[in-house]
């Protein structure tokens, strides 16, 4: 079975203190993970080293962090670098989230370097896609994420491609408690299995875990991740509440 995974997305929420406590009150209750499902916590930079440190000592539970530099090194003051990340043992790295691509102008070139140096490094890159609501209004979805993919992601081999992780997100329904139906996750997840698929073919595509992002709760996250190609999901007010992401997590295949 691919890796199923349940992320979750701190934002900028939580002092370092609610964080901690946060955290303790998660792994409190104890949810032992398969071999094949991960809990992953994409946390504020400030928080990493502690996030790294509790998380560490699970099975198949890690800290994220939630975007870093295209560049390696040098004069770019508040900009963290994926060497900077790798040296503290972080695993994960979201990248391209639509709040970064909408307020930071983040571009799909951009991301493609990013996603590079993290590769570079062995950090898993959570690769954020999705359309906004002027784009599914006209049913270009499918197009919309496809050029994502395309500028940012196909120019890899098959073996890079297979070290990434994809969540998909309708951006139509981050924060806004409007959730895809199951159906159409169901059916962009397939559409970009297919992408994959035609491009790397179908072991790869078979391969790479897809998350749904969008307003996943603990109360739908069992029928969202019971689709054949959701694996999960990026989760953001709902990790901040640790019964809600102990749910979560216990709802992954």
């Amino acid at each position: 079975m691919r890796n199923q995974i349940a992320a979750a997305n701190w934002k900028m929420n939580l002092t370092y203190q609610q964080g901690e406590a946060l955290l303790d009150e998660i792994l409190k209750a104890k949810v032992e993970l398969a071999d094949h499902q991960h809990a992953v916590f994409a946390v504020p930079f400030p928080y990493l080293i502690m996030a790294q440190t509790k998380l560490s000592a699970r099975k198949n539970y890690a800290a994220a962090a939630q975007n870093c530099s295209d560049q390696p090194a040098g004069a770019y003051t508040g900009e963290v670098s994926a060497e900077m990340l790798k040296s503290i043992n972080i695993g994960y790295c979201v990248l391209g989230h639509s709040e970064r691509r909408e307020y930071f102008s983040e571009h799909n070139q951009s991301l493609a370097v990013k996603t590079q140096r993290c590769l570079e490094l062995g950090i898993t890159p959570i690769f954020c896609c999705g359309e906004p609501l002027s784009i599914r209004e006209v049913d270009a979805q499918e197009s919309y994420v496809e050029a994502q993919l395309k500028e940012s992601l196909f120019h890899f081999s098959a073996e890079d491609i297979s070290k990434i992780v994809i969540a998909y997100e309708p951006i139509w329904a981050i924060g806004t408690g409007k959730t895809a139906t199951s159906a159409q996750a169901q059916e962009m997840h397939a559409c970009i299995r297919r992408q994959l698929k035609e491009k790397y073919g179908q072991q790869v595509a078979d391969a790479i875990p897809i998350l749904y992002g969008g307003s996943v709760k603990a109360g739908n996250a069992k029928e969202l991740f019971s689709s054949p190609d959701v694996d999960g999901g990026l989760v953001g007010g709902a990790s901040l509440v640790a019964a809600d992401f102990i749910k979560i997590i216990q709802a992954l295949k």
